[in-house]
């Protein structure tokens, strides 16, 4: 990756899960996935819904150019960057331009209106970090 530091690696195995190394990314996302979502497939009793009490739907307010700008102001400029390389750094100066602020924030603002976020923004890389001191990197767990 070229926006970090170089760092040598620990020396790891591959990553087993049911006994078996992982060594597709197909294997990998399984091990991962049924590791940390082990919730995904229990009994769950759907009777519980009927007890919650319902809500009127809550209405959105538009943003504004000031709150926009005051959490753009809280992201880490040196955090890695999305799907599309741009970095924080890279965000706070094109939202130092009036006219680009107010597209985005028109954009952010139908979103909400239309109750619709398009599936580009919903797409992120995840980068896999060892936990430090484990005696063993064969274990999803030990990420």
């Amino acid at each position: 990756m070229n926006w970090v530091k170089k760092r040598k690696l620990p020396a790891t195995e591959a990553i087993k899960y049911n006994g078996l190394p992982c060594l597709s990314p197909d294997s990998l996302w399984n091990a991962f996935h049924n590791s940390f979502n082990i919730a995904l497939n229990r009994q769950v009793n759907v009777d519980i819904l009927n007890e919650i009490e319902f809500k009127p739907r809550q209405i959105w307010n538009s943003f504004s150019k000031f709150e926009f700008s005051s959490a753009i102001q809280k992201c880490v400029d040196t955090s890695a960057p999305g799907p599309d390389r741009m970095s924080w750094h890279h965000w706070k100066i094109i939202f130092k331009n009036d006219e680009c602020l107010s597209k985005i924030i028109n954009i952010a603002n139908t979103c909400i209106i239309l109750g619709f976020w398009p599936e580009y923004f919903k797409v992120s890389a995840t980068v896999i970090i060892p936990k430090l001191n484990k005696p063993s990197y064969n274990n999803p767990k030990a990420f």
